[in-house]
Order: C-alpha cells, then sequence, then structure tokens
C-alpha cells in the first residue's frame, strides 16, 4: 500500500530527538519543514547546528525569534542516569515546550502544514513535566479547539530509550557528532564544544555507547 505524502512542521532544534524526527519525516516520503525557535538563548549553536543538517539533508528551515526574557535556571552537571531520571532537574523552563508547539502549530496551520511533529521524549529524559505522554495528549486535546480541522501533533520517539534513538539515527545516516545537545558549551580552539558535564551531554554519551 502506498504511504500519503504529507506536509509535516518538525519542531528542530539541532539535538538528536528533535533531527532524528526531521529524518524520519524525510524518510517517509513527507514534504518536510524545519522549524526552530530563536528565543534569546545563551548561545546559538544549537541553531547552527539544524541549520546544517537541513542543507545536509536538502530541507525547508524556517526560524521563529521570540524576545523573551525566560528566568535562570541552574544546570545540574556529573549525574548519572540513574540521577537524571530520578525527578525533574533544575533547569526545567516553564512553558517553553508548550510555547514551541503552539508556535509549530501556527506555522503549521498557515502554510497548510498536515502534522506538527516534535522529539519529545519520556524515557530517558530529565523529568520535565511537559515531555510526559500526559501533556502530549492534553496538549493535543487542546489543540483540537484552538486550531480546527488544523494540524495534528505527532510524537514519534516517546516511547523510545536514548540507545533505540542513537541506533535510529545511525540508520537514516547521523553519527555521534552530527548533533548538538549540551547545555553549557565551551570554547576552544575550534570553535564551541559540549561541556560533557550537563545531563543533556550525559543522556547524548548514553544513547551512543556501545554504537561505532
Amino acid at each position: 500500500m502506498k504511504k500519503e505524502k504529507r506536509k509535516v512542521v518538525v519542531l528542530h532544534s539541532g539535538g538528536l530527538d528533535s533531527t532524528v524526527c526531521l529524518l524520519l519525516a524525510q524518510s517517509r516520503g513527507h514534504e518536510v519543514v524545519s522549524l526552530g525557535v530563536s528565543y534569546n538563548q545563551h548561545h546559538h549553536v544549537e541553531l547552527d547546528y539544524a541549520a546544517a543538517q537541513c542543507a545536509r539533508f536538502g530541507v525547508e528551515r524556517k526560524i521563529v525569534s521570540v524576545a523573551w526574557s525566560k528566568p535562570a535556571r541552574e544546570i545540574p552537571k556529573d549525574r548519572s542516569v540513574a540521577e537524571i531520571k530520578r525527578g525533574v532537574s533544575s533547569a526545567f523552563l516553564p512553558g517553553r515546550n508548550g510555547i514551541f508547539l503552539m508556535l509549530a502549530s501556527a506555522e503549521a496551520a498557515g502554510i497548510g502544514a498536515d502534522e506538527v511533529w516534535t522529539g519529545i521524549n519520556s524515557v530517558d529524559f530529565s523529568g520535565y513535566p511537559d515531555c510526559r505522554p500526559e501533556f502530549i495528549a492534553s496538549f493535543r486535546d487542546m489543540l483540537s479547539y484552538a486550531i480546527p480541522k488544523g494540524p495534528k501533533l505527532f510524537a514519534p520517539l516517546q516511547k523510545k530509550s536514548k540507545p533505540q534513538i542513537a541506533k535510529l539515527a545511525q540508520r537514516l545516516g547521523l553519527q555521534r557528532h552530527d548533533t548538538w545537545s549540551c547545555y553549557r558549551p565551551k570554547i576552544a580552539e575550534a570553535g564551541f564544544v559540549p561541556c560533557g558535564a550537563c545531563d543533556a551531554c550525559k543522556l547524548h554519551e548514553f544513547a551512543w555507547q556501545g554504537l561505532k
């Protein structure tokens, strides 16, 4: 049976999960648009990675800019994966995923896209409440009222572990250093490099361990 081609907006940060979503949608033959959010981040490394990924794989890239004076957050470091999964991280930024998904949904509706894809994951994660299945389910319900007959929300990695996501990434043509996940980048002679100590770095290492 021939798969139906859809127009898909992928909320794409340049990290492992969102980039896998991007390439997964493309591999299924959909018309894919990458949407990034510039929201006064401390650094734009992730946006640069996302742009490079889109250029490499031939995907249209769009940016939404938000002038957000977001509150500062403490970034934990040197925690084990078990510790990371134990509770909600102090790095949690309330409202971020809801804002990003609504922006992506509005963009999708504006360009006539059928779906919004997100790399949200709730298996190996920092306990963020807006990454849980309940959040996705409630957002879908809200979206049906906010944009009647509008785009549907799809979270294909919701129940996958980080190692499963890395294996899928490899099958889709990505390697360990092709994405950016670090919260606390360091400046080196070659430019920004991951800190290796924040939760994002630890989960990235956990995802790729054992894979060549």
